[in-house]
């Protein structure tokens, strides 16, 4: 039997504040076995761009990435996040790296086509090459992913987290049983946006482009959503969505068509 691999993907508030953050990162270093970190930072990029004086714009919670904004973007999720994580672990034991998709050439992806939105410098992803990131991962090493890509002619990309720990999570799961846990400020899928209390225990896509329909489901879930159904179609064994507190277990479980 394939050994097994947790990927969990942070984001959110969970990210952006450092209370939450370490209380999260103080659970994520206990759990058991083998694992990987996909992390976002999409709001801090947001308030660096504003200290520059750039304003972010974002559409179907996806962000438009011109130059200005590439620049803030690798800044922030390549070096400042990203750094900050990969330290916090290390004071906690654990052994981790911090890896962009051009690192160990592991993610690959070509800028996104102009169609009825330019997106700028938003990379689509054509690959993912595991087998030197696994040999660190069978070492106990723990990588830190941040959501930037490549595309092999020397251009970086900025790339939505939830779809790097997605495709992440189909690439490894060639090579181990993987699941993959997005943990946020909610804790879980809601059925009403404004109570918590409204967890769906499970989901499966028709019932996800219902919610989605009737708007109870919008903006920055529904990449979600759409990435990880997608994953399990693509052979990741679980996907879970929730808080800090339910980590191990709990929020909503997404199921196979």
């Amino acid at each position: 039997m394939s050994k097994r691999l947790t990927l969990v993907k942070v984001g959110g508030k969970v990210v952006e504040e450092t209370a939450s953050l370490q209380d999260f990162l103080a659970r994520f270093s206990k759990l058991e076995g083998l694992k990987v970190l996909i992390h976002g930072g999409g709001r801090s990029a947001t308030a660096m761009a504003s200290r520059l004086g750039l304003e972010a714009r974002m559409v179907d919670g996806r962000r438009i990435t011109d130059q200005a904004m590439l620049e803030v973007v690798t800044m922030v999720y390549g070096g400042l996040v990203n750094k900050n994580i990969v330290a916090a672990l290390q004071a906690m034991g654990i052994n981790a790296i911090g890896l962009t998709g051009a690192d160990l050439n592991y993610m690959q992806s070509v800028k996104r086509p102009v169609k009825e939105i330019d997106y700028g410098f938003v990379g689509d992803v054509t690959g993912v090459r595991t087998d030197e990131i696994n040999l660190l991962i069978d070492q106990g090493v723990v990588p830190v992913l941040a959501p930037l890509t490549h595309d092999c002619k020397g251009q970086l990309l900025n790339t939505n987290a939830d779809t790097i720990a997605a495709e992440a999570a189909i690439a490894f799961s060639r090579h181990y049983k993987t699941e993959l846990v997005f943990c946020f400020e909610k804790p879980g899928v809601l059925r009403d946006a404004d109570d918590d209390l409204s967890v769906i225990d499970t989901l499966n896509h028709k019932e996800f482009k219902q919610l989605q329909s009737a708007g109870s489901i919008h903006s920055g879930m529904i990449p979600k959503l759409d990435n990880s159904f997608d994953a399990i179609r693509r052979g990741v064994s679980q996907i879970r969505i929730t808080n800090i507190e339910g980590l191990n277990s709990g929020g909503t479980t997404l199921l196979p068509d």
